[in-house]
């Protein structure tokens, strides 16, 4: 359950964005001061401050980091509005009650998007203008871009510490570009770390609350959802998900990843091992184990139906493989490619055990949504299968892949996996990413 601060927190939250939402007052008062595109300092902002989710790379990766920007808004009473020329209004319905979240095309920093592109170059990129020396505590830019990709610099990742938020607070718009799930960071914050205690008691619950809140399929997406599970998953005894992301070139199906995700399964107890005929012992009705396979790659549940159509379980349990789509190749911003792609991932959520490929955000987003705490497979080296071939998580919370090296200011050279006890290395990416943990 959610705490009571976070419920408190969001109505107050939803109000302010129906203050200063689209359409209102003072977004058209705000606009009109971004568009001189001047300096200040001394004028008054009022109570409206924005920050401005830029949609990239694909759908796990969106929904990741829209509930980053989301908790970022929440902790620094900003209000976020979303880039809607992709397909987000396709996907999920609103979620703030009377207001849009979504970011009105006349929005006169898009323009340069088409033109030029955010990156590091920009020169209000606040990473470049750290490095650069060009902040100015008495020269207020009337926006700042942020840039949290995969190219990201250190300076690019420490906007959110003490220092740093006392000069970005003052502005009153922040663009920002991200495909990281920045959680874990902003924990390393002392004053939000504060509030943030207290919105998630139990710390590995972040993104499951957040999402849970945020995102409501539309209708379209929703009857997906619904209409599979009622004919292929609603009269399980139990059923597990597996989802199954292979990266590198060439992807497709491999062997050594079947041979992993078999691995796995059976060693964890979460498929039965296969016995002969006759020394399969049936002293009661068989439970019915649904498998909810995602892949881009239909191979992979074609193989699975076919070892326990060859050969009974040692269980007895009668096996049946389900995979609601195979397109082969990732197809993001197609409208109905990317229905599918949610449509799995809420029903992957839905299952009692889940296995996931490590470092994947698609499968991130299904097991956090669902609360479950995942078995993470770990990414095949020279294609061969890893042993063991999977682990599992202490946490539902998605990895942070590109973190900061260190903390803020003294802490310089610290490792940014080592500063707090709660905030840790992830198990598919032991030196780089970094995990909330309640168990520590």
């Amino acid at each position: 359950m959610p705490s009571e601060y976070l419920v408190s927190e969001l109505r107050s939250y939803e109000m302010l964005h129906k203050r200063c939402g689209p359409d209102t007052k003072a977004y058209k008062e705000a606009t009109e001061k971004l568009s001189r595109d001047e300096y200040y300092a001394s004028e008054s902002n009022g109570e409206c401050r924005y920050i401005v989710w830029l949609a990239r790379d694909g759908l796990g990766n969106r929904l990741i980091t829209l509930a980053s920007v989301f908790l970022y808004a929440i902790l620094t009473e900003r209000i976020i509005l979303v880039d809607n020329r992709k397909d987000v209004s396709d996907l999920l319905c609103e979620p703030f009650p009377g207001t849009s979240w979504l970011l009105p095309l006349d929005f006169p920093m898009l323009n340069y998007t088409y033109a030029y592109g955010y990156n590091k170059e920009y020169p209000r990129c606040y990473g470049t203008m750290l490095e650069n020396h060009a902040i100015n505590s008495t020269s207020i830019p009337p926006h700042l871009y942020l840039h949290n990709i995969h190219d990201s610099r250190d300076s690019d990742k420490l906007f959110f510490c003490q220092k740093d938020q006392s000069f970005i607070d003052k502005v009153p718009w922040l663009i920002i570009q991200t495909n990281a799930y920045f959680v874990p960071s902003l924990w390393l914050n002392p004053t939000f770390q504060t509030k943030l205690v207290k919105l998630f008691p139990q710390k590995e619950t972040v993104f499951h609350h957040l999402a849970r809140y945020l995102f409501h399929p539309t209708n379209e997406v929703w009857d997906m959802v619904t209409k599979y599970y009622d004919a292929h998953l609603s009269n399980a005894d139990e059923r597990l998900g597996i989802q199954i992301r292979v990266f590198g070139k060439p992807s497709g199906y491999f062997k050594h990843v079947m041979d992993q995700v078999v691995a796995c399964t059976q060693r964890e107890k979460l498929l039965p091992e296969f016995e002969e005929e006759s020394k399969v012992n049936i002293s009661k009705p068989p439970k019915l184990k649904v498998v909810l396979v995602a892949s881009l790659y239909p191979e992979y549940s074609v193989n699975l139906t076919n070892m326990f159509l060859a050969r009974p379980s040692s269980t007895g349990e009668i096996i049946e493989v389900y995979q609601p789509s195979a397109e082969r190749v990732q197809q993001t911003d197609k409208k109905s490619h990317d229905q599918k792609a949610l449509a799995e991932m809420y029903l992957l959520s839905l299952t009692d055990n889940i296995v996931t490929s490590g470092w994947s955000t698609f499968g991130y987003v299904s097991y956090s949504l669902g609360g479950l705490k995942p078995w993470l497979l770990y990414q095949p080296v020279n294609f061969t299968t890893p042993n063991p071939p999977c682990v599992r998580s202490k946490s539902m919370e998605p990895c942070y892949h590109t973190p900061p090296s260190h903390g803020c200011e003294a802490d310089w050279g610290t490792n940014s996996g080592k500063i707090l006890p709660f905030v840790r290395h992830c198990e598919d990416m032991m030196y780089g990413g970094l995990k909330l943990y309640d168990d520590f």
